[in-house]
């Protein structure tokens, strides 16, 4: 028996038992389901479905579906597909695939046309569009002040390190963030996150508020300044600024600890994260006083930083202990807890904001800037400045709908 294919548009005001009604047809006639797709915008909706009949079939099919979208109050529109057409369309389905995530404040259509249009000028077809954010309140507006889109896009990035250097540009100057990804499992199947801590998971740095409690702020920040002009390197830097705390009494730390400063969204992310079960872990060129803080209040399952020593008086000694936590200590601290966690590198994530974090960055599966330095984020792959830290879990693809009383904002 001939065969052909047929495509169904549908659209119009969404409504209860439109889908099953529509479906009910076509099995009367046993036809077969070659693809389907459904977008619902504001109670409207758009519905595809790609179907393969009997040719003796078809023309009492498309009548009587014809007669249930008038009875049902939508549009219907029929296309025949050429055998010769769904060849060439079946099989560029399941290769190169990837989702471009989009984070703003709120997303513009300019923004959103940007967007589009690199994709469009690397030759990447956008197959689907969904929110990931809920909807924001018009009448108060202060309320979920976020916007997330991801874009599912199939096809060939020919120079990927030149495409993720165009978003990271983009990103700068649009105010927005971009996350690009293989869809592949592994996108799905994230179970390790490693965060540096100063200016990442608290907005401070730990040592520059210990040196404003013992007077010498400015002898480390001028260290510091040194540091980042490339004068002298992280553990020359460490050394000389750990040095100039000596004689700070240990209770400081704790007082400092108390007080810490959250970054936003911090509470929101650690707990979706131990819900669906995450490893976490915080990877720190700062000291493990304040880390071990963090992991009795969130739970984290690994710190790795720095140990401050203190005398038997009561106070610093003005050195530390044990191997310094930098750049190269993070990366392989990552792996090694992969390792240990027995979780491929392409399932981790890092999370961080200096120069320190780019080698666990690099190494990552998905190594996300957070509000980072110029140079980070120019190397970096993807880059969140828009928004919390919570944004994490828009580029790990959860919506906001998903995540229940554990996502609540």
């Amino acid at each position: 028996m001939k065969k052909e294919q047929i495509l169904i548009r549908i659209s119009g005001k969404d409504q209860v038992g439109l889908t099953a009604s529509i479906m009910g047809i076509l099995a009367r006639y046993d036809a077969q389901i070659l693809d389907i797709g459904q977008a619902d915008i504001h109670s409207t909706l758009s519905l595809g479905i790609l179907i393969r009949i009997d040719e003796k079939d078809s023309g009492q099919v498309m009548k009587e579906l014809l007669f249930k979208a008038t009875e049902l109050g939508v549009g219907i529109g029929f296309e025949p597909i050429s055998d010769v057409d769904y060849e060439s369309w079946a099989g560029r389905q399941g290769k190169n695939r990837y989702i471009l995530t989009v984070i703003g404040r709120s997303l513009s259509a300019r923004q959103i046309a940007m967007a589009a249009q690199v994709l469009s000028s690397h030759g990447l077809n956008i197959d689907a569009i969904k929110r990931l954010t809920g909807r924001m309140s018009i009448m108060h507006p202060e309320r979920n002040v976020r916007a997330c889109v991801e874009f599912s896009i199939r096809g060939t990035v020919e120079d990927k390190a030149a495409f993720q250097k165009e978003l990271m540009a983009m990103s700068r100057s649009s105010g927005m963030d971009f996350s690009f990804q293989k869809d592949d499992m592994y996108r799905r199947m994230r179970r390790l996150i490693c965060f540096d801590m100063d200016s990442t998971l608290i907005q401070t740095e730990c040592i520059d508020e210990l040196a404003r409690r013992h007077g010498v702020y400015e002898k480390v920040a001028a260290i510091t300044e040194r540091a980042m002009r490339g004068e002298i390197d992280f553990k020359e830097s460490f050394t000389e600024r750990v040095a100039l705390l000596k004689g700070l009494d240990v209770s400081v730390m704790q007082d400092i600890a108390d007080h810490l400063p959250i970054t936003e969204g911090t509470d929101r992310l650690m707990s979706v994260l131990k819900t669906c079960g995450y490893k976490i872990a915080i990877l720190s060129g700062g000291f493990t006083f304040f880390g071990e803080h963090l992991q009795r209040k969130y739970g984290i399952d690994y710190v790795y930083a720095n140990e401050l020593e203190v005398g038997e008086d009561g106070k610093l000694t003005g050195r530390y202990v044990g191997e310094i936590v930098d750049g190269r200590r993070k990366a392989d601290l990552l792996k090694l807890i992969a390792m240990t966690e027995k979780v491929n590198l392409a399932q981790t994530i890092a999370v961080g904001d200096g120069a320190n974090d780019l080698p666990m960055l690099m190494e990552a599966g998905l190594g996300i800037a957070f509000h980072a330095k110029p140079r980070v984020k120019e190397e970096a792959r993807q880059s969140l400045s828009t928004i919390g830290l919570d944004g994490v879990l828009y580029f790990l693809g959860f919506k906001d709908s998903h995540l229940g009383e554990q996502g609540k904002l």
